[in-house]
């Protein structure tokens, strides 16, 4: 699997007027034209995000240089809309479980992530359109197709997802460390939104205001926290012990 690309202004400005599924576009750092204001702009309307990036860079991944400081690059998944993610969370079994993520960037953390979802039996996975991991060859090789599998869907906002999730009944339940209440004292046994935070960072405090509840899990180590792919797998198979034990 390759990861397509479409360069040169107009090109990226007709993929965006047709509605392309666009992974991201890069323009050149200082690009200040109204041709790239113009594909900003309509970037903001698609929720595609645009990142500035050296020109070197550019260069690098086109080998026509006739790309005029333009890249995009084309959506490796088919991202499904908020409504139907939790609609077809909502179809697994008595206790849904949908994922957030929250600043997790690292394609590979996310492709681990996935992975650990569609074995758990989580619905849907949700993403912020903005500083959210790619989902490029590196993330669908590393979930082990789990991501063509499991219903991916990019919001402009996290907490338009939380607000609809909780509308729709699910509990929100975070992860984050020195918690007094443990996962191993939470009730999973409810159709369930669980958020997790990059690593160092967390949850942005934006979103822990948002939560039901916040949990953590108890570590007797001396580094302090897991890799946010492991802390993942661990929250996710507690909810299904608990499930299975019911």
């Amino acid at each position: 699997m390759t990861e397509d690309r479409i360069y040169g202004i107009h090109p990226v400005r007709e993929a965006l007027l047709g509605g392309k599924k666009l992974e991201r576009i890069l323009l050149r750092k200082g690009m200040d034209s109204l041709a790239a204001a113009q594909i900003m702009n309509l970037a903001r309307q698609c929720d595609v995000p645009v990142q500035f990036v050296p020109f070197e860079k550019i260069n690098h991944m086109v080998s026509n240089r006739n790309h005029q400081g333009v890249v995009a690059i084309l959506s490796q998944l088919d991202y499904v809309s908020l409504e139907e993610a939790v609609a077809t969370a909502q179809t697994k079994g008595k206790y849904p479980t949908v994922l957030l993520l929250d600043g997790v960037s690292d394609v590979r953390n996310f492709g681990a992530i996935a992975r650990t979802c569609e074995c758990a039996g989580a619905g849907a996975l949700i993403l912020p359109a903005k500083g959210g991991a790619a989902v490029n060859q590196d993330a669908i090789r590393t979930s082990a197709g789990a991501l063509l599998r499991i219903p991916t869907c990019k919001v402009s906002n996290l907490r338009i997802a939380i607000f609809y999730l909780r509308e729709s009944g699910f509990t929100i339940i975070g992860t984050a460390v020195e918690q007094n209440k443990t996962i191993y004292e939470a009730d999973f046994r409810r159709p369930l939104a669980l958020i997790m935070g990059a690593e160092g960072r967390g949850i942005s405090r934006g979103i822990l205001e948002l939560c039901d509840q916040l949990v953590s899990i108890p570590q007797l180590g001396e580094i302090g926290s897991l890799n946010v792919s492991a802390a993942a797998a661990v929250v996710l198979f507690e909810a299904v012990r608990q499930r299975m034990n019911k």
